[in-house]
């Protein structure tokens, strides 16, 4: 019998991702407490896992903390949102000072903060946690981003970083920052996702539209793609699900599927933060706009009846389009990825985070969805230079951009004309085409913004702020 205040750590929320994320931590010898709102499942989790480390099962919260060593850690893998406030309002009360509440649910990185505030107050620690995996991340080895302080770190990171997937023996866990910075983070990589995601999904309408290929086809097509620089968890899969066939009516699994894309939120909470800080992610945006698009099933019922919903390819050289559709996802994801750290740089300036970038892309490489070959590379960028203006302009990916620049124009025009919607590829695009500009047509509207509102403007030549009376004279004033 295990002795009472013995356990390791605790994990209250026996959901899949809390089960699988307790059993990893039992698999590499950790005394693990478990607590759950319905005690059947504390129960169950011990009668089928048992065999795989030390449990120590709770059916009330009292003795849930009163089982675990202290300092005491504490996991809650609740549903995010009042669920977790009510956790935490049931663990407070029972805790001592220096005990470490650990939230490992997608919290949003602002709740984080107010709960890292209050409970810092009354001496504890919280520690909002981003974990990117999945359930098999999740009990095999996921990408785990802590936030809070670096003494709680001091208590949690070897346990972390033991559970953690593992690239070439580096762990991908790494204290990220304070308060909320570890779930700013996990946002931000769920932002690139949702880009990753939708750039996927519009090459393969590209070669399905566009070329007429089949599901089989384009699944032999993503399985020679995953072999050179695009090698990444997504497109691995990808080709796994373009390869299933639907048991039930024996077609490709991919057309039963409603096209109706959902999002729990991480996405629009990524748009909406760089919104604020000025950090213009269009990639993710568009993916997310994409998304919302997807399910206005009334909206598009009465488009398709109004206009129709055919497309007219012209392609010629189907092996040729091939290439220039893999060149132009690569050069897309490098401005989706480019845009997703340039978030984490401004939200880290913002609230004062001090995050590292490369190792950011590290603890990407393993364990999370958007694990891919490439990330390599970033860390190298910003092991480089950690002051990077844009990841765009590090040498590795100056020479990648460059050499798939025209066949991501090529492919952007091909889609326009045929009517294949691209909005991630053609926004990427245009992103690139607007930073590498001399001059903006931004000049304009700065006059126009002058003009209506006397929002005043400065100029090329001199110093100063300076305002035109368009409705007098139209002579020029310092402002």
């Amino acid at each position: 019998m295990t002795q009472q205040g013995s356990a390791d750590i605790g994990v209250t929320g026996l959901a899949v991702m809390g089960r699988n994320l307790a059993r990893n931590l039992a698999r590499h010898g950790y005394v693990v407490a478990l607590h759950n709102r319905s005690p059947e499942r504390t129960h169950s989790l011990v009668k089928e896992h048992g065999d795989e480390g030390t449990f120590v099962p709770a059916d009330s919260m009292a003795e849930f903390v009163a089982s675990l060593s202290r300092p005491r850690a504490i996991i809650i893998m609740v549903k995010a949102g009042e669920a977790t406030d009510a956790v935490i309002n049931d663990l407070v009360p029972l805790l001592d000072q220096g005990d470490i509440v650990i939230d490992c649910g997608n919290a949003h990185f602002m709740d984080t903060r107010r709960r890292e505030a209050d409970l810092r107050e009354r001496g504890l620690h919280f520690v909002g946690c981003g974990v990117s995996g999945g359930e098999e991340g999740a009990l095999l080895g996921p990408s785990i981003m802590p936030g809070g302080s670096a003494e709680s770190y001091a208590r949690i990171g070897p346990m972390f970083e033991s559970i953690a997937a593992k690239v070439d023996g580096t762990p991908c866990c790494t204290h990220v920052g304070p308060d909320g910075a570890g779930h700013f983070v996990k946002m931000v990589h769920n932002g690139i996702e949702y880009a990753d995601m939708q750039l996927i999904a519009e090459a393969y309408d590209l070669l399905r539209a566009g070329l007429g290929a089949s599901p089989a086809e384009i699944t032999d097509i993503f399985r020679t793609w995953n072999e050179g620089d695009l090698d990444s968890f997504l497109i691995q899969i990808t080709a796994q699900v373009l390869a299933h066939t639907d048991p039930e009516t024996g077609k490709p699994f991919v057309d039963v599927v409603l096209d109706q894309a959902e999002q729990k939120g991480t996405g629009r909470w990524t748009v909406q933060n760089a919104l604020d800080l000025g950090i213009p992610i269009t990639g993710i945006a568009e993916a997310t706009f994409a998304r919302a698009l997807s399910s206005h099933a009334d909206q598009r019922e009465a488009a398709r009846a109004a206009f129709g919903s055919a497309v007219s390819p012209q392609i010629s050289d189907r092996d040729a389009f091939v290439e220039d559709v893999r060149r132009a996802l690569y050069a897309s994801k490098v401005v989706a990825y480019a845009q997703g750290f340039d978030h984490i740089g401004a939200g880290s300036e913002e609230y004062d985070w001090g995050i590292d970038r490369g190792m950011m892309a590290t603890i990407w490489r393993g364990g999370c969805i958007i694990r891919a070959r490439f990330l390599n590379r970033i860390r190298e960028a910003y092991d480089e230079n950690a002051e990077l203006p844009s990841l765009l302009v590090a040498p590795y990916f100056v020479a990648a951009v460059r050499d798939g620049v025209d066949s991501w124009r090529r492919v952007v025009a091909q889609a326009a004309t045929a009517g294949i919607p691209s909005p991630a590829f053609s926004s990427s695009l245009a992103y690139y085409d607007g930073l590498r500009r001399d001059r903006l047509p931004a000049a304009l509207i700065q006059a126009l913004r002058d003009n209506f509102g006397a929002h005043t403007y400065h100029r090329v030549d001199k110093p100063g702020t300076f305002h035109t009376e368009w409705a007098g004279d139209q002579q020029e004033h310092p402002a």
